[in-house]
């Protein structure tokens, strides 16, 4: 039983598709939000099922088309008419001392507008050292912010006051390895396709690297078991930095097939 006071002016969102390795330790650590919004891409596996017996869960489905269009369907369109939300993806995970953090915040009157969480990298629910997962806006006041693709992924453009958790949660997608290619392959098109167009003035210093480099995948390799003590961290601190070099060596392949093109 959860020793956070009771939040009934924030709703957590969260999209999911097919996350039943995940779902249901993320929701058992929000019971003391009173209303959890489950956006599901029609999942095919029991993640509906879970996220239905967690009685402050309300599952709406809608297809996917992408995490812009997605995000905001649950921000605009599920009915969410509490003051603040509280965005997560299904594979984050909230120990109570995030949960207590974010209570007070609620409680407290905060003049602030957003909060960016930050997070420990977890490999099988081991925390390392060598995680490079990037802080997230996670929590928000509805009225400020909304959701623009970027890359890959998207990304919160918020009006108004940013300010950091001081504690952070952890980073713990446990899904297959099949799932994490399939996954990976489909980021690295989308994050070839924005680098490939985006004017170099506008890119990061990484993503410059990235389009000049094609021994990245074995500098981020080198990064994450050496400069940030991936070794340090035994077996998950090497399939981390595997990891990271896979998923490096498809985005050089993208950028290829983009330049053949």
């Amino acid at each position: 039983m959860s020793s956070i006071p009771t939040c009934d002016n924030v709703t957590a969102l969260i999209l999911t598709r097919n996350e039943e390795p995940n779902i249901g330790r993320t929701l058992g650590q929000l019971s003391w939000i009173v209303r959890i919004v489950v956006v599901d891409s029609f999942s095919s596996d029991r993640t509906v099922e879970i996220a239905e017996n967690f009685p402050n869960t309300e599952v709406v489905q809608r297809e996917f088309d992408n995490h812009t269009n997605q995000w905001n369907f649950g921000l605009m369109e599920t009915g969410i008419d509490t003051e603040w939300v509280l965005s997560l993806d299904a594979d984050y995970f909230l120990p109570e001392e995030v949960g207590g953090e974010i209570s007070r915040i609620l409680q407290g009157g905060s003049h602030t507008d957003g909060y960016r969480l930050h997070f420990h990298y977890a490999i099988e629910g081991k925390p390392i050292r060598s995680g490079i997962y990037p802080p997230v806006i996670a929590l928000f006041r509805k009225s400020k912010g909304r959701y623009e693709q970027d890359g890959h992924t998207q990304k919160l453009k918020l009006n108004g006051k940013i300010e950091d958790l001081k504690h952070r949660a952890l980073h713990d997608d446990r899904k297959s390895m099949k799932r994490w290619l399939q996954s990976q392959y489909h980021y690295a098109l989308l994050e070839a396709e924005k680098l490939s167009k985006t004017e170099r003035t506008d890119l990061t210093q990484p993503d410059k690297l990235r389009l000049k480099r094609k021994w990245a995948p074995l500098l981020v390799w080198i990064y994450c078991i050496f400069w940030r003590s991936g070794w340090r961290d035994g077996p998950a601190g090497w399939k981390y930095a595997f990891q990271r070099m896979i998923a490096e060596t498809l985005l050089q392949y993208c950028l290829i097939e983009k330049k053949s093109e």
